[in-house]
């Protein structure tokens, strides 16, 4: 019983970790755009993202619902099953997170726990049917959706309200962008938060500390909410960086439209239960955003890294969760093996991460492409430009030289000693 109790709290503690990196992970899709307009300050953006983050955890368990009773059979699941599948889904977290690259959490969480359940339970304990309509066809829809949305609201308010692009146009649809961020954050706790609640009851139910069918308790909900309040806090820079200024440019009005047609697809998911991935839906916004105002501009090579990546997130998820799932399967020692790999993979990432830091100060900041050979070997040789030089990199000068702003680059040579004169001439 006690080495029970311990699995099952490594169970809980490893979720609320991944319900972290969830938070910093899908913090841009509240808040990229709004800080790359400048309706919000970086750090102001997080906080209220945080905040509403937490209290969107609590306004439905329809999402968890879905994952702790209807997409894998919940009677033939063991604690370390579940344990396995979150080590897939916060490996793949960090990876996407170190690139920059806003992929699904949500997928990753799917993918890693289909992949554990197959591994240890065979093909029949995956609900293929829930898989598919709730999952995988909302991974498909729901981009479309929500660009196409987002596509007629940008030409709609262009249409109406002109193209003059004045102080105040913009400073109003700022407000609004606030007011649709705050949305998206609400959307997203009601959403993606449940996923976690999801996990530990499923692994609570596992354990046998539920009944079967049981709804997520307080505590889990609110621990949840927490977790994924402060990942939302600390801020993932790096994906903000991508999603804000990588994929496409966008003005104020376009980032409300984005930002409103995300909410909306969201919200409406979360309400049917669908485990849907807010990446997507918010990739998809702005990417219609983009194309949706005249001579906009969708930086396609990001977005195809972007679709490749959503493309391998549950199957790379699901091949670590079974992976570790099989380790696990050997004992005691193969799951405390699967939580060092875990815990050195993670301080392996973080420590590559800080090579290059992205955080509030410079994640507007455009990213250029680094010079090339030439243009590296010009600058070398460019000779200095006119005027006065630092005293210790030239040769002294005179006051004449001084008083006119000129100094001397190149000393002059040393005078070369006379020759000595010949001996006179003795008689």
């Amino acid at each position: 019983m006690e080495s029970f109790s311990l699995i099952l709290a490594i169970v809980v503690v490893t979720a609320l970790a991944f319900d972290f990196t969830n938070g910093f992970h899908d913090t841009a899709n509240a808040m990229a755009t709004t800080i790359s307009t400048g309706a919000l300050k970086p750090k102001i953006a997080v906080t209220m993202s945080a905040v509403l983050n937490l209290a969107g955890a609590f306004l439905s368990v329809e999402v968890a619902n879905t994952i702790s009773k209807g997409l894998v059979d919940e009677t033939g699941i063991r604690p370390e099953v579940i344990f396995a599948a979150l080590v897939g889904a916060i490996l793949w977290n960090l990876l996407t997170w170190l690139v920059g690259l806003p992929s699904s959490s949500s997928h990753a969480l799917m993918g890693g726990l289909v992949g554990a359940t197959v591994a240890s339970a065979g093909f029949d304990g995956v609900h293929g049917g829930v898989l598919v309509t709730k999952v995988l066809l909302p991974a498909v829809a729901a981009p479309v959706v929500a660009g196409l949305a987002s596509f007629l609201a940008t030409r709609l308010s262009y249409r109406v309200g002109g193209t003059g692009d004045t102080e105040a146009t913009r400073k109003g649809y700022r407000v609004g962008q606030i007011a649709s961020a705050g949305l998206v954050s609400l959307a997203h706790g009601t959403n993606d938060a449940q996923k976690t609640m999801g996990i530990i009851t499923l692994a609570l139910i596992a354990g046998g500390s539920l009944a079967p069918g049981a709804n997520p308790p307080t505590w889990v909900i609110l621990s949840a909410g927490l977790a994924i309040a402060l990942g939302t806090y600390i801020g993932g820079w790096r994906i903000i960086r991508t999603m804000g200024k990588g994929l496409t440019d966008l003005e104020p009005r376009q980032g409300f439209a984005a930002q409103t047609g995300a909410a909306t697809a969201i919200l409406a998911s979360s309400h049917l239960g669908f485990s849907l991935s807010t990446t997507h839906v918010v990739s998809g916004s702005v990417m219609g955003a983009g194309l949706g105002r005249k001579g906009g501009v969708v930086r396609w090579s990001t977005a195809t890294r972007m679709a490749v990546a959503w493309v391998l997130t549950l199957p790379a998820a699901a091949l670590v969760g079974a992976g570790a799932e099989s380790v696990t399967d050997l004992g005691d020692w193969g799951t405390a093996a699967v939580a060092v790999f875990l815990v050195a993979a993670s301080a392996a990432i973080w420590k590559i991460s800080r090579r290059e830091v992205v955080d509030h100060t410079n994640v507007v900041e455009e990213t250029g492409e680094p010079a090339g050979v030439v243009t590296t070997a010009i600058a070398a040789v460019t000779p200095p430009p006119a005027g006065p030089l630092a005293d210790s990199l030239t040769a002294p000068a005179t006051a004449d030289l001084r008083t006119a702003g000129l100094t001397a680059t190149i000393p002059a040579p040393a005078a070369e000693p006379a020759p000595a004169a010949p001996p006179a001439a003795t008689v």
